[in-house]
């Protein structure tokens, strides 16, 4: 009997402390670090009874509800996913005055041409200015809203931020019809990086680009602004698209490669970041005919959409693999009824007299001037090459690398071109003034080269292509401003209007 009363009492005891126990995890599980936060910047008490398990479902149904609103929905529900649907952002934010600062560096995005209201920064501000509003946070429910749509948007305010400063704000393949180069855009990994920072605005101040041209033309931009004249209005838009030019991750890495700037009609090959040697160059004719100087669009609507002339020529990257010395030119389809047909049908004699050999199903035409060249259809009908010679279009030396447009660098005989300020004159290859000097340098002095320089000399052709021992990685760009070794800043016109499609598409982003 005395034991089972001394079991009974030691049983209810235990039960007591178990009971005690529950009470008092239940009521450290029902503290929240988060209300304490928000209570301590907003003074509003109502964020005290914040919980965080009530919060966390609050958070889970707005970013299903806002995931058609935001850039990047997939991975802001990954990382929230990651991280069990917690306050992440707001945790760190409400910390030594971090949402202050973020504010503060959002406002600052015309520093890179573009808008605050890119990122929504009045409406992170207005919404943190809510909590110390006891007008408008009256009740729990209230507070846990304002809470979860202040924690989404601080996270995709630096998350667009961080993307747009790091990797450009649009990407150029989806606004350009002729774009191919290599370029990186965000991930989960970059967009991970920014929200997962521990001082938000230590982390915004790095990501500021540090090459020279971009803080060249930063300067130059907030120079512009403090003018106010039609020029510097003009000036400004052209800036601002480069600036995004400078953000998009597609520059060269290689310590040797070829540099051609479509609009300027140079090409450079750089070495260890310096120019070791700088020609003239061709490229194709551009949509914009009239070379205008100003960034206008030209149709009433504005050229949202690309619409490239047929033989601009395209802005892509590749490899330099090999060289044809002397080369046949196998005649696009395109030019053989849009050019060569016609100028036979006007001239008997102009097949032969520039070297054309006419071909129909695989087999040479002896005799192409008793063909009636102005019937629809002969240009598709019949292929022509041109024999290497004088009159070559490719010259005496044509530079090859692996690309969908199948377009090429190589030499010319219409020398007299390199001599014309406006040089968009080909049909979308580039023509390069000084052939033999590109050819040394990528070769280098020795036994090929010389082998080349030889046969360019002779004029006979080679049975088989050159291969470049190592090969060389070839850019055709778009660029037109930049900065000089100087310090000054150099421009170029718009030939293919691609500053508009740029600039009428960052005027419109939302």
């Amino acid at each position: 009997m005395k034991i089972h009363q001394t079991f009974s009492r030691s049983s209810t005891f235990l039960i007591a402390v178990f009971l005690l126990i529950l009470s008092i995890s239940a009521c450290k599980r029902s503290r929240s670090e988060l209300g304490k936060l928000a209570f301590k910047v907003s003074n509003n008490k109502i964020f005290k009874e914040v919980q965080d398990e009530v919060f966390t479902e609050k958070l889970k149904v707005l970013i299903e509800k806002q995931s058609k609103d935001v850039k990047n929905p997939k991975f802001l529900n990954e990382f929230y996913k990651a991280h069990n649907y917690e306050p992440v952002m707001l945790s760190k934010a409400f910390l030594d005055g971090q949402i202050d600062s973020v504010i503060a560096v959002l406002g600052r995005s015309d520093l890179h041409g573009l808008t605050p209201e890119l990122f929504k920064q009045q409406q992170l501000k207005l919404l943190y200015e809510e909590m110390a509003d006891k007008s408008k946070v009256k009740n729990l429910e209230e507070a846990y809203m304002l809470l979860a749509k202040l924690e989404l948007r601080l996270a995709n305010s630096i998350g667009d931020y961080s993307n747009a400063i790091q990797f450009g704000v649009l990407s150029p393949r989806r606004i350009y019809a002729q774009y191919y180069t290599e370029t990186k855009r965000p991930d989960e990994k970059s967009f991970f990086a920014a929200l997962e920072a521990n001082d938000f605005k230590l982390f915004l101040d790095s990501i500021q680009p540090k090459d020279k041209q971009y803080v060249g033309l930063q300067q130059a931009l907030k120079n512009q602004r403090l003018a106010s004249n039609a020029d510097s209005e003009e000036i400004e838009r052209v800036l601002i698209v480069n600036l995004e030019r400078l953000r998009w991750q597609n520059k060269p890495k290689e310590n040797k490669y070829v540099w051609v700037n479509i609009p300027d009609f140079t090409l450079d090959v750089i070495e260890n970041g310096k120019s070791i040697l700088r020609m003239k160059v061709c490229v194709g004719e551009g949509r914009n005919q009239g070379y205008k100087d100003k960034l206008t669009e030209y149709d009433e609507a504005g050229l949202k959409k690309d619409r490239p002339f047929n033989r601009e020529t395209p802005q892509l990257n590749s490899l330099i693999h090999s060289v044809q010395v002397n080369p046949v030119w196998n005649i696009p389809e395109s030019i053989a009824s849009n050019e060569i047909t016609k100028y036979a049908a006007a001239d008997r004699y102009y097949l032969e007299n520039n070297g054309i050999d006419v071909y129909l199903d695989g087999k040479k035409i002896e005799d192409p001037e008793t063909i009636n060249w102005s019937v629809t259809g002969a240009g598709k009908k019949y292929k022509f090459k041109q024999r290497p010679g004088n009159e070559n279009s490719l010259g005496k030396i044509k530079f090859l690398f692996d690309n969908q447009s199948s377009v090429y660098l190589h030499d010319t005989p219409a020398k007299d071109a390199f001599n014309n300020q406006m040089r968009a004159v080909s049909h979308g290859c580039v023509r390069v003034e000084q052939p033999e000097r590109l050819a040394q340098a990528l070769f280098g002095n020795g036994a090929t080269y010389e082998g080349i320089k030889k046969a360019m000399q002779t004029g006979q052709p080679k049975a088989k292509d050159i291969t470049l021992p190592n090969k060389v990685p070839v850019y055709l760009s778009y660029v037109t401003c930049w900065q000089d070794d100087a310090g000054k800043l150099q421009y170029s016109k718009d030939i293919y209007g691609l500053d508009v499609v740029l600039y009428t598409h960052l005027i419109n982003i939302k």
